[in-house]
């Protein structure tokens, strides 16, 4: 049995469909750019390697014999791995397949075509690449979804075509290993500004290499797609990856199997720090904790210049490339604490000393804001602190100064924010739809979710100025939250299992979802009376659990009609919601119930990495047993991965496993751990907490290793 994955380990299975079938297109990653892998046998969008971007320009859609491939009506089958993408298709007398990867160290792509004939007479086969480019290079932050694009012009070179935008501030390079008949489009240029819309972008031209195939031969080409700030960079990269197509595809393997090693492994050569070991007869929980591990792994940007050195995006490969979100990073604090706690004590001290009360967000190109202000900023930040200090135990972070005062300070304001947010109620107002989960129109003003987390926020604060020597100032927190958690214990709707917003004019408003469980869960649980608890855990059995989903919203809560995003409706659920609400079944005292649930949850994890949104089976059928990823397009406008899947890694560390430092503390005390009622030889091996690495036992031992 096999402890530490690879790439075979953590391949998607194989999904097949026609053409505008209601799937999610795949993305890969090299952790310098990113790339979208379309329907089609060969075409790619949104190559993005910072700061150069394409927003979601199409290019390298294939034609065989003159005849658009998508045009045939046979099916794809996409096979998904870290590494890689191969895509397949049977046409009469004809099995093509390619395996399109990242190439390592590079900003570019490679496909590796290839073609076997299938019939019994010899044949000459055109595959011809139709090739465009919306290469742009901004001097600002990407401030909307899509990353910028411009008009490019083509010029032709030797099986290739070069693109530059108009400044020659960004260039593409697009072209094949092979001999090539090479062809700009000659449509004149579009006299009006350069946009993308339902007649697709300003093709440059087209590039045709023909196979001669006796029966049963197999011919190939590489297709390469770099881009750079200046035309040498993107020509140099072009001419070392089309040097070796296969061997780029060979390297990718290699560099991602290295990538997962690394990050199980003490003192490893990628990251600042390591995950412990999960040790597990259970495949279905062995699986999901993978699945998180990936998903953070996954949105590690390293590109040349990063203004942070190091960050970690939130989504790809279609929206808010460079931007890290605030609310997403905090949903994977642990993960981030144990895995690469220097980056992320950075990336912390970066937010701190930005205002977090005017934007979602930073820029790992300027640094700078992006956004509007999201309402659970306090409580991210906290619990962003909180993670990285009592799991690394540099408790020097307190006395730093990031934008002149110190962190200590900052940790006063967030725990205090709410107090400014009140209006005649002793609870915060929160505001309105943008500011909390858009999508659900009744998830307004006075939250239960986000009241709770303020009760914690100052609990947290205590527990840091005990171990900073405030006894006094711990005191006066704790009778504080006290009296706190009871104004928020009064938005229970008695006997109903959820909770009421209230509104500004003193109007409750029940609302049904899955936040207010979470984080009331995960937050004040020993708080509520044991009938509260059992109800609010009969209404998520009830209403909100799926077999092997969510939905973030109760199909009888009347905002089902408002929209169909899935992130946040009826309809699917936002990837750590799921994990977040399996932490509550826990702390609410009902941890057999998130154990029944781990093998179905455990089938979702089949298609890459978390998405942004997954469907509920009732709202779509699931992929192969799994949840449905939602797709990019209106009214979805979801992504194909979302960073926030480190929650699933916090769900076996904290929930599962009992693990729950204190602020400093060497001790560790794992009382509360479930994990021997799903396996009792489980092991979590080589976790660091402070200086300490330790092996936690499913028996509650914890062993220095």
């Amino acid at each position: 049995m096999r402890h530490i994955p690879t790439v075979d380990d953590l391949a998607a299975d194989p999904v097949t469909h026609h053409y505008d079938d209601m799937i999610a297109p795949s993305g890969l990653t090299n952790l310098l750019g990113t790339v979208r892998v379309d329907h089609d046998l060969t075409a790619v969008s949104a190559v993005t390697f910072p700061p150069v971007s394409q927003g979601l320009t199409r290019t390298a859609a294939s034609f065989v014999d003159g005849r658009l491939v998508e045009s045939y009506g046979a099916p794809i089958t996409h096979e998904w791995r870290p590494d890689r993408v191969r895509r397949s298709v049977s046409l009469p007398g004809l099995d093509l397949t390619t395996v399109t990867v990242c190439a390592p160290g590079e900003t570019g792509i490679a496909i590796d075509v290839r073609a076997a004939n299938t019939g019994d007479a010899p044949r000459t086969v055109a595959v011809t690449l139709s090739l465009a480019a919306g290469a742009a290079r901004s001097a600002e932050a990407w401030l909307d979804a899509v990353a910028p694009e411009e008009r490019n012009r083509a010029a032709a070179g030797p099986s290739r075509l070069v693109f530059r935008n108009g400044a020659g501030t960004a260039w593409s390079v697009q072209g094949v290993d092979a001999d090539a008949e090479v062809r700009l489009s000659g449509i004149a240029p579009a006299a009006g500004e350069h946009e993308v819309g339902i007649g697709g972008i300003e093709r440059g031209g087209e590039i045709t290499v023909r196979l001669d195939l006796a029966p049963g031969e197999t011919g190939r080409f590489g297709y390469v797609h770099t881009v750079g700030a200046t035309e040498t960079e993107a020509a140099e990269a072009f001419a070392r990856i089309a040097a070796d197509v296969p061997g780029a595809v060979a390297d990718a393997e290699t560099y991602w199997d290295h990538q997962l090693a690394a990050a199980f492994t003490p003192g490893n050569d990628e990251f600042s720090g390591h995950l412990p070991v999960l040790e597990t007869t259970s495949e279905p929980l062995r699986r999901l904790y993978w699945w998180g591990v990936l998903g953070t792994i996954w949105f590690r940007r390293d590109f040349k210049d990063n203004v942070l050195g190091r960050s970690y995006d939130t989504l790809m490969p279609n929206y808010w490339a460079t931007t890290t979100f605030i609310w997403d990073y905090s949903l994977s604090s642990i993960t981030h604490a144990l895995l690469d706690p220097a980056v992320m004590r950075r990336q912390v001290e970066h937010w701190i000393a930005s205002d977090i009360h005017t934007h979602f967000g930073t820029s790992s190109l300027t640094g700078g804001p992006v956004g509007r202000w999201y309402s659970v900023n306090d409580y991210a930040m906290t619990r962003l602190v909180h993670d990285y200090l009592r799991f690394t135990g540099d408790t020097a972070l307190l006395d730093a100064a990031p934008g002149g005062r110190t962190v200590a300070e900052h940790f006063q304001d967030w725990a205090h924010a709410w107090q400014g947010l009140r209006g005649s109620s002793p609870l915060a107002d929160y505001g309105e739809i943008d500011n909390l989960l858009e999508c659900v129109s009744s998830y307004t003003h006075e939250v239960a979710s986000l009241n709770a987390a303020n009760v914690w926020n100052l609990r947290t604060l205590a527990e840091i100025l005990t171990a900073r020597g405030d006894a006094d100032g711990a005191a006066a927190l704790r009778e504080e939250a006290a009296a706190l958690v009871k104004e928020v214990a009064d938005l229970y709707v008695p006997g109903s299992g959820h909770f009421a917003a209230r509104q500004p004019d003193g109007t409750r408003v029940p609302v049904r979802h899955v936040y207010d469980f979470s984080v009331v869960g995960t937050t004040i649980a020993a708080d509520l009376d044991d009938q509260v608890r059992r109800e609010m855990v009969d209404f998520f059995q009830r209403e909100l659990r799926t077999g092997v989903w969510l939905r973030s919203l109760s199909p009888w809560d009347s905002d089902a009609s408002f929209s169909p995003r899935p992130d946040h409706q009826w309809n699917g659920a936002y990837p750590a919601w799921p994990a977040d609400a399996a932490r509550s079944l826990v702390a609410l005292g009902e941890p057999q119930a998130a154990i029944d649930w781990i093998p179905g949850l455990a089938r979702s994890a089949n298609q890459g990495p978390p998405g942004q949104a997954h469907f509920t089976e009732e709202a779509m059928p699931a992929v192969n047993g799994g949840a449905r990823k939602a797709p990019p397009q209106l009214p979805y406008i979801i992504d194909w991965a979302c960073s926030s899947a480190g929650s699933y890694v916090a769900l076996v560390i904290e929930s599962f496993f009992g693990v729950d430092p204190v602020v400093g503390s060497t001790g560790l005390d794992t009382s509360r751990a479930c994990i021997a009622d799903l396996d009792p030889d489980a092991v979590l091996r080589g976790l660091r907490v402070g200086d300490r690495l330790v092996d936690v036992r499913a028996d509650g031992r914890v062993i220095d290793a």
